[in-house]
């Protein structure tokens, strides 16, 4: 168990490049991702996200994240936090759309992940991580992230 924990987080390492968005950072996106069930060929799990504006007004988000790929455990809810970028300031509603990228995170514990996503609308947006997965449980998952995100309530 501990080479395979190794081996995935060497993996997280070389999957996360120094990513640096073209554009300025527009704010923060937060989300609280629903624990549950990885299975072989992937997960999909629910998120809700609150985007926090540079000028501190703030927009909630509802959406999915789905790995496709090894994602093999179970896990309970994570947080997860990206800097937003954008070209220059964004409409409201301008983070909706689908987003993708390479991940690789292993849990155990107290998990460490990393998720570099581009997307929106308009594809010009770029979410950077932050702070990492914080999940609780076993967990090893390498593949490609997407998620989507909707204007919420």
């Amino acid at each position: 168990m501990r080479s395979l924990i190794a081996a995935a987080a060497a993996l997280m390492i070389s999957a996360v490049p120094a990513f640096s968005a073209s554009g300025v950072n527009v704010g923060s996106l937060s989300c609280n991702v629903a624990g549950g069930m990885g299975f072989i060929f992937g997960s999909s799990k629910t998120m809700s996200c609150v985007f926090t504006r540079a000028d501190g007004s703030a927009e909630v988000y509802n959406g999915e994240i789905n790995k496709y790929g090894v994602d093999i455990g179970f896990t309970k809810e994570a947080h997860m936090i990206w800097v937003v970028f954008a070209p220059g300031n964004v409409a409201p509603g301008a983070l909706a759309g689908q987003y993708g990228g390479a991940t690789a995170d292993v849990a155990a514990g107290l998990g460490l992940g990393a998720n570099v996503l581009v997307g929106g609308g308009n594809s010009q947006i770029a979410l950077q991580p932050v702070s990492v997965t914080g999940s609780v449980g076993v967990n090893v998952a390498a593949g490609v992230a997407q998620i989507e995100l909707r204007p919420g309530i």
